[in-house]
């Protein structure tokens, strides 16, 4: 009989890696994780069971997990699910007695959860189940995170009023106003549908806001490849809807929080990269004027810019990166680090060299000004693929 509750992580909101034991093999392990947060779902969730059941276990028989993340509803709905485990030994059920939230929820559940990919979906049966496969389909095509979207080819709303709709529409502009770099990604950011590979979010600390998760992962994971899948959204059959206008509000706290974060972590940036200026300009000046006889242009610009690279990467492992450097102790893991910086940033080196041969043969512009442009040109490319791949946690010491 299998009827026990999961334990409730507790402290950061941050997914981990997993790593198989000895005595688990990682083949034993389920694929797929999903996660079905719940408030006040007893009418619907021995439907949602049956049904998500019966349809993965012909896709994947014995290789996913169903985990209830209920927030101690007042009409039981993890004391049904519990019920529920004797039958179906796919299914695990935790139930919050301190947070609250769909968000939170759905993070909690990931954290005890074991497959490589994790999954969300509504336990209203809004979200049809069918679209699951297609999503997995995705997933082994390589996709970092799959979608189902109300806004691509195949999907829409079912009995929505205008003012929703309109609701839903202006959300998703406003949040191309305030975060276009990640919305602009998405179809349906405010989905709450959907996969992500777990090694794309693994180790991010994450902060939801409001009962939308989505934009949370789009925003701070690793996630090169989106892919979508059209649904339609069903209305409810029993129970009563949780969008209120708390939530619209929420919604843009969160934005606004994202923005604010990953604007500070760039500002950071920037002032290191104006340390790293004046090494570089400092350095070009010494190599090519004050030395006798004066190095040349190119090959002076290129020791200067390493230098500058060396003094960047050493005031963002400990400053702007700091707090993801702080889990990665070591000497090794820092010579990682430095390394993928260089090449990264290598790139850039090469592209300001050109820019600066550029702007002082043709546009005969000084050769100070003419590295200075050239560095501003490529600052958001450092800052982008560095933020992707230099710090990131690559393994669990």
């Amino acid at each position: 009989m299998n009827q026990s509750l999961l334990s409730t992580p507790s402290g950061t909101l941050e997914i981990p890696y997993f790593c198989a034991t000895k005595e688990i093999a990682r083949d034993c392990l389920p694929k797929l994780s999903l996660i079905l947060p719940t408030y006040n779902e007893a009418g619907n969730i021995k439907d949602i069971i049956i049904i998500l059941s019966q349809l993965l276990d012909q896709y994947m028989p014995g290789r996913y997990e169903l985990i209830i993340v209920d927030d101690n509803s007042p009409d039981h709905t993890w004391k049904l699910a519990l019920e529920l485990t004797s039958n179906y030994p796919q299914l695990h059920v935790m139930r919050r007695l301190e947070e609250k939230g769909l968000s939170t929820a759905v993070i909690r559940g990931w954290q005890v959860a074991q497959g490589e990919i994790l999954g969300v979906i509504d336990a209203d049966l809004q979200h049809p189940p069918e679209v699951l496969e297609k999503l997995l389909e995705e997933m082994e095509r390589g996709a970092d995170l799959a979608v189902a979207s109300r806004h691509v080819e195949g999907g829409g709303v079912s009995e929505w009023s205008i003012l929703r709709r309109f609701l839903s529409r202006g959300a998703q502009i406003l949040g191309l106003i305030i975060l276009p770099e990640v919305i602009s990604r998405l179809s349906d950011p405010m989905s709450g549908y959907f996969m992500v590979r777990r090694n794309a979010i693994a180790c991010k600390v994450l902060s939801p806001v409001g009962y939308k998760i989505l934009i949370e992962v789009a925003a701070r994971g690793c996630i090169s490849w989106i892919a979508e899948v059209g649904y339609v959204f069903r209305e409810r059959q029993d129970g009563e809807s949780k969008v209120t206008w708390k939530q619209y509000v929420e919604y843009m706290q969160h934005l606004l929080g994202l923005r604010l974060s990953i604007s500070a972590r760039f500002i950071q940036f920037g002032l290191v990269g104006l340390t790293g200026v004046v090494v570089d300009m400092g350095f070009l000046y010494l190599l090519s004027d004050k030395i006798s006889p004066g190095l040349p242009l190119t090959r002076s610009k290129i020791i200067a810019a390493e230098l500058a690279v060396i003094n960047n990467f050493l005031w963002n492992d400990c400053w702007t990166f700091g707090d993801i450097s702080r889990r990665q102790p070591g000497k090794r893991q820092r010579l990682k680090r430095l390394i993928k910086f260089n090449l990264i940033c290598l790139a850039g080196l090469v592209l300001n060299v050109l820019l600066l041969n550029i702007f002082v043969s043709i546009f005969d512009y000084s050769k100070y000004i003419a590295n200075l442009l050239a560095i501003a040109l490529v600052t958001l490319w450092n800052f982008w693929f560095n933020l992707k791949l230099s710090w990131r946690v690559t393994e669990v010491d």
